[in-house]
């Protein structure tokens, strides 16, 4: 029996490893899924986000195998990369845990999954942010492959390769084909042969080093770490309709901003995660008790008024409208 897992997997890894974009597809396609699952039958909800979180997990898993056949891999050493993976395995099932558990347990044993959830993240990252010195984590922090960037088919491949054979005159700068390098009619292309140079965002993060931080900025970051926690410690001391945990989350976040607002970020990928944390921003007037007391009504009536007088907007805003209640009972879509 091992050994026939053990021949599947090698199986499936070397599948994986000579076909990268059909594995992208099939793992659109499971996303894709989740999608069209949600709010069609009872219980769709649990099933979409199952399916959304496998497909997730996949992703993690497929770009893996695709690492270990890159020239390049993490700049860090194998106890980081261990904990950045269950980091990120983490977070891609975190709402699946959460409606599992208020399923089986009710609203208790959901709470108790939030906190465990919570904690273990926060330990992940302060020990990456304090010990490994891994400056500001990205949500997930392992960041998917770009597919099309780090790996050139076969074809590609070929097609390279014998560009580098081309003649490049000395005056004109003008690039000539050998008519020996040139491929079949049919795969012929008619333009100019160029260099070209793959970049993506992902092989950026494979290479570079995170930006270090000073002890304002780690600070800073701490702060942003353990937010969740305190939010979580002041709703039970507080109860869920107070507005004490909403305002202490927003200054805390407003805080870690504040600390990281001179920091010179020099990786894409850094600013990237700073622009995502601004806009997040945003959510604080979708979360209850400002949702519940200020913003809802005029969301609703906004989202309404586009479905019924912009062509075309309602076939987005009217799933929106019925999906917002669910997704505000969800903790993690609100404050995850």
């Amino acid at each position: 029996m091992s050994n026939r897992a053990t021949r599947l997997y090698e199986r499936y890894t070397e599948y994986v490893r000579r076909n990268p974009g059909a594995t992208a597809q099939l793992e659109s396609a499971a996303r894709t899924l989740s999608y069209l699952i949600a709010g069609r039958f009872a219980d769709s909800h649990e099933i979409s986000e199952l399916v959304y979180s496998a497909s997730n997990l996949l992703v993690l898993f497929n770009d893996s195998i695709l690492r270990k056949g890159l020239r390049c891999s993490f700049c860090v050493s194998v106890s980081q990369q261990r904990l950045l993976t269950w980091l990120s395995v983490l977070e891609h099932v975190e709402v699946f845990l959460e409606m599992g558990a208020f399923r089986l347990w009710g609203d208790a044993g959901r709470w108790l999954v939030i906190g465990l959830v919570q904690i273990f993240k926060a330990v992940f990252r302060l020990v990456l942010l304090l010990w490994y010195k891994s400056g500001i984590l990205t949500s997930p922090p392992i960041i998917p492959l770009d597919r099309g960037a780090e790996f050139v088919g076969e074809d590609d491949g070929n097609r390279e390769q014998q560009e580098d054979t081309c003649f490049v005159g000395r005056r004109s700068g003008r690039v000539i084909r050998p008519l020996g390098s040139g491929p079949s009619l049919q795969a012929r292309p008619w333009g100019a042969p160029t260099q070209k140079r793959r970049s993506s965002f992902s092989g950026e993060k494979l290479l570079s080093s995170p930006t270090p931080l000073g002890l304002r900025e780690t600070l800073a970051e701490s702060v942003f770490i353990s937010r969740p926690l305190v939010h979580l410690l002041c709703l039970g001391l507080c109860g869920k309709h107070s507005w004490k945990p909403w305002l202490v989350s927003g200054v805390l976040e407003l805080c870690s901003f504040a600390g990281l607002r001179d920091a010179r970020f020099v990786t894409r990928w850094e600013r990237t995660e700073m622009r995502r944390r601004t806009f997040l921003l945003l959510y604080y007037l979708l979360r209850s008790p400002f949702y519940d007391q200020y913003s809802e009504e005029k969301i609703l009536f906004l989202l309404r008024l586009l479905a019924d007088h912009v062509p075309g907007i309602g076939l987005v805003a009217r799933p929106l409208v019925d999906y917002l209640p669910t997704w505000q009972k969800i903790y993690f879509y609100n404050w995850g």
